[in-house]
């Protein structure tokens, strides 16, 4: 439906365990995974990838389990979805929990976040500029950073959505930690039964089933229509009407 309305979701992993991709991907090289026909870890970044697996090698060489970090991104969603009205409608949170709910995923966080906890408003806060008729693109207003991650005040803005899914290590360690037995209380070892090394590939396949779910829900509230030809006129005319405002 989404694809319908000209919106694409991507995603693509930005941390393994201790090695972090150092810089911001662009969408063009995150949505050229989607068409890869192997892809090893996820990484826009080739040099990155490499360290990225020597980490997930040394992991199961020492029979251990490793973390990380992914980042789905909405492409094409116009400015307007979601409300700052009421607290259980707003964008940013439904995106979190959808996004929180999956298995091993400790922290969410939207656009820069995590930076801006840390940092002064002047360097994080998102410029608005606008992009005139006479520019040749899109009549819109624009923010040349995007660290707000496409929303603000519970609504997004026109850039792209950014979510990002902190993965923790999964627990079943072919070394198993300390546990306590059931029947009499002793302490004994975990069991071991199988353990993948590191997930966060795979949980950034399912966060971006998440991000799509609730960015269509809202846009089906929002353009409504009993079908996605109708779906679609109705969002025309919208994205006519903000352009021209």
């Amino acid at each position: 439906m989404l694809r319908t309305l000209g919106i694409e979701v991507a995603s693509h992993v930005l941390r393994v365990g201790r090695v972090t991709l150092n810089r911001a991907a662009t969408w063009e090289e995150i949505s050229a995974l989607t068409l890869c026909e192997e892809v090893v870890l996820g990484c826009v970044d080739e040099p990155t990838e490499a360290h990225m697996k020597e980490e997930v090698e040394e992991a199961a060489r020492t029979g251990d389990t490793v973390g990380g970090v992914f980042e789905v991104v909405a492409h094409g969603v116009p400015a307007g979805l979601g409300t700052y009205a009421n607290w259980d409608e707003r964008l940013d949170g439904q995106l979190a929990q959808a996004v929180m709910s999956i298995q091993a995923v400790k922290a969410v966080e939207i656009g820069r976040g995590v930076i801006a906890a840390e940092s002064f408003g002047s360097t994080v806060h998102d410029p608005i500029q606008y992009a005139a008729k006479d520019t040749g693109k899109p009549t819109r207003f624009t923010r040349p950073q995007n660290n707000a991650g496409g929303l603000e005040g519970g609504v997004s803005n026109g850039e792209d959505i950014v979510v990002r899914g902190y993965l923790k290590p999964i627990s079943t360690l072919r070394r198993p930690l300390e546990s306590v037995r059931f029947d009499n209380r002793e302490t004994t070892s975990a069991s071991y039964e199988r353990s993948d090394i590191c997930v966060v590939p795979a949980a950034g396949v399912v966060a971006e089933a998440m991000v799509v779910l609730t960015i269509a829900r809202l846009a089906q509230e929002k353009f409504g229509g009993d079908s996605a030809l109708e779906m679609r006129r109705n969002f025309d005319g919208y994205i006519q009407q903000i352009r021209s405002y």
